[in-house]
């Protein structure tokens, strides 16, 4: 099945979204060392459940910089409610505001292929991601499949957003 039986879109929209309540962990790692981002997963699913919230909708990792090798990203999952953090899991707030949506089908390692889709689109329509000194407003990865019912990696379905500058 190609992009266009798919549904997916052959170049990012805008979408205008609201802000939306998330919890998180956030952690600095070189890329070597993702499996590291990677174990918070069941820790942030954890820490919902023995609170009682239920997830609003599906895994995210907010990147908010990249220093030399090292990314600072948050591995969150959004909440109808805002929560109270300990200091090892945060509140957080997805901003509202307009973003650039792209879908990403495939193994998630390739996903490299569908930024640079993103980046080459917001350089053609002179559109400017928000960013102010090397940190991002707004910058996600959501992870649409649930890996429960699909296990094969390839047929994963991941949504980027770029928020746009104001």
């Amino acid at each position: 099945m190609d992009d266009t039986e798919r549904g997916t879109p052959l170049e990012p929209k805008i979408e205008t979204r609201a802000a939306q309540p998330y919890a998180a962990i956030a952690i600095s790692a070189p890329l070597s060392e993702w499996g590291r981002v990677n174990a918070l997963i069941g820790e942030v699913y954890g820490w919902l459940a023995e609170r009682g919230t239920t997830p609003a909708g599906p895994l995210f990792y907010r990147y908010h910089a990249v220093r030399e090798d090292v990314l600072d990203v948050e591995v969150g999952v959004p909440v109808a409610e805002p929560v109270e953090g300990d200091g090892r899991v945060i509140a957080g707030t997805k901003p509202a505001g307009d973003y650039a949506v792209l879908l990403h089908h495939g193994h998630p390692d390739q996903i490299r292929t569908s930024f640079a889709v993103l980046d080459a689109w917001s350089e053609r329509e002179g559109v400017e991601w928000d960013v102010v000194d090397g940190v991002w407003a707004g910058r996600f990865e959501s992870y649409l499949t649930d890996p429960a019912v699909e296990p094969d990696l390839a047929n994963w379905d991941t949504e980027i957003a770029y928020r746009v500058r104001p």
